[in-house]
């Protein structure tokens, strides 16, 4: 699937939000009393060639998702005054991303990860120029991947490991170029899942 920002619009102003809140990550509870919340900023970049989503690859000190690519985003503090406030604080926080270069465009059902969050995924439209700066702390890396990519049924594959003593499921999107070899998977993968069949109006299986 091929959008341009006129077309991501028009199917995102359409799109009638699906009545779920966990897919793809075989999380089937809900609203368990210690989940945390959290919100991740979903970046499509407008750039002239194609639109991208930009993508973060974790560094590999940290304690909780190291080294794997995500959004940029985060656990939600206690002033914030929404789930878009808490997205756009964390990705300039993490990537010095200025909000006044993002138009927020939608809010994705939120995603229940096995880990005990509850993450509201926040659709902004990027304007370049950008003049991203990584925390060194959290982000070794940052990358786009186009969203034509993103966005085929072809490259949403299921994969499974064991985690805490059972076999768990997931979607993996591995990306690989000439200059780039990204593996983009679990609850990152799950929200692209949710984003392509919101804008594809196919709705989600059970």
């Amino acid at each position: 699937m091929i959008l341009t920002v006129a077309g991501l619009r028009e199917r995102l102003q359409r799109a009638t939000p699906p009545a779920f809140t966990v897919y793809g990550d075989d999380r089937l509870e809900h609203d368990l009393p210690n989940d945390k919340p959290a919100a991740v900023l979903v970046p499509i970049v407008s750039r002239p060639e194609q639109l991208t989503v930009l993508f973060t690859q974790r560094t590999t000190h940290l304690k909780a998702h190291a080294g794997q690519v995500s959004f940029p985003g985060g656990r939600a503090e206690a002033g914030d005054a929404s789930p878009e406030f808490t997205a756009l604080r964390e990705a300039q926080e993490e990537i010095g991303l200025n909000p006044s270069r993002v138009e927020v465009l939608a809010r994705l059902p939120d995603y229940h990860t096995r880990t005990g969050y509850i993450v509201a995924p926040i659709i902004g439209l990027v304007t370049p120029p950008l003049e991203l700066v990584p925390d060194p702390r959290e982000v070794a890396e940052i990358f786009e991947v186009p969203l034509a990519f993103l966005l085929d049924p072809a490259n949403h594959r299921r994969a499974s490991r064991e985690w805490q003593g059972r076999t768990v499921s997931y979607y993996e999107m591995p990306y690989k170029t000439d200059s780039q070899d990204r593996y983009i998977w679990g609850a990152t993968a799950g929200m692209i899942v949710n984003l392509a069949r919101l804008l594809s109006g196919e709705a989600p299986p059970g």
